[in-house]
């Protein structure tokens, strides 16, 4: 349980953040995406509801694999920026390579977390 609520906690803190700091979100938008500020603001808002609603045991299994398709839907973020180092100075080249398989982890956590917990 003690896993499931930190998966929560970080969904909701990440969604939150998308309000407080979009600027962030909006700079690792790859610029081949349309309607980058609603982008931001939907995963943001998704990220928030699937980190509430991974805790409510009948709809367990769709935020199981709504969190999932999330974080395939932002994976191309996180190569947009490992593709394109000297847009994002102030990330280390090695950090940039270490997200890429990070999202892998945290589907593995949302996987663990929300199958650990019986529904």
């Amino acid at each position: 349980m003690l896993l499931l609520l930190a998966l929560s906690l970080f969904f909701i803190n990440v969604g939150v953040d998308h309000f407080i700091n979009p600027d962030f979100y909006l700079n690792i938008m790859p610029d081949y995406l349309p309607f980058h500020a609603e982008a931001v603001y939907l995963s943001g808002f998704f990220e928030i509801l699937g980190g509430i609603v991974v805790l409510i045991p009948k709809l367990r299994a769709l935020a199981r694999w709504g969190l999932i398709s999330l974080l395939i839907a932002v994976f191309p973020a996180n190569i947009y920026m490992a593709m394109n180092p000297n847009l994002f100075p102030e990330f280390s080249l090695e950090l940039l390579y270490f997200r890429l398989p990070l999202q892998f982890v945290f589907i593995f956590w949302v996987l663990k977390a929300t199958e650990m917990v019986r529904d």
